[in-house]
């Protein structure tokens, strides 16, 4: 009986050890990586946060304000014409060989019968 009391107690004092030194540690170590994801969270958003500020600093600018005003919402100032490029138009669509099926356009059907609904109702 002595030695089942030992093997008790030698069980229930390893289970305390675990307790006290592998659960903190891994409480710790979560806690260290925690903090280096948010450290790298930190120093990403500090760039952001200086590209947004150089952006501002941008947008102080007269001369930023006009060519953004021109590019991206193609406005002129009074007095001058705007003027759209369109593409060159591309190669013209062959003639259906004599004698091959031609199979049907879907997108054509597809507006011949909206034409045909709105001219009915």
């Amino acid at each position: 009986m002595g030695r089942r009391v030992w093997v008790v107690l030698a069980t229930v004092a390893f289970v305390g050890l675990l307790f006290t030194t592998v659960f903190p540690t891994r409480t710790f170590l979560a806690q260290r990586a925690s903090l280096d994801a948010s450290i790298e969270q930190l120093a990403v958003l500090d760039e952001q946060n200086r590209l947004l500020e150089e952006r501002v600093r941008l947008l102080n600018d007269d001369a930023e304000i006009e060519r953004l005003a021109r590019e991206e919402y193609h406005l002129v100032r009074p007095g001058e014409k705007a003027f759209a490029v369109l593409p060159a138009p591309g190669p013209p669509e062959a003639p259906p060989q004599v004698g091959m099926p031609v199979e049907p356009d879907d997108a054509n059907m597809a507006e011949r019968a909206w034409e045909w609904l709105t001219e009915r109702f």
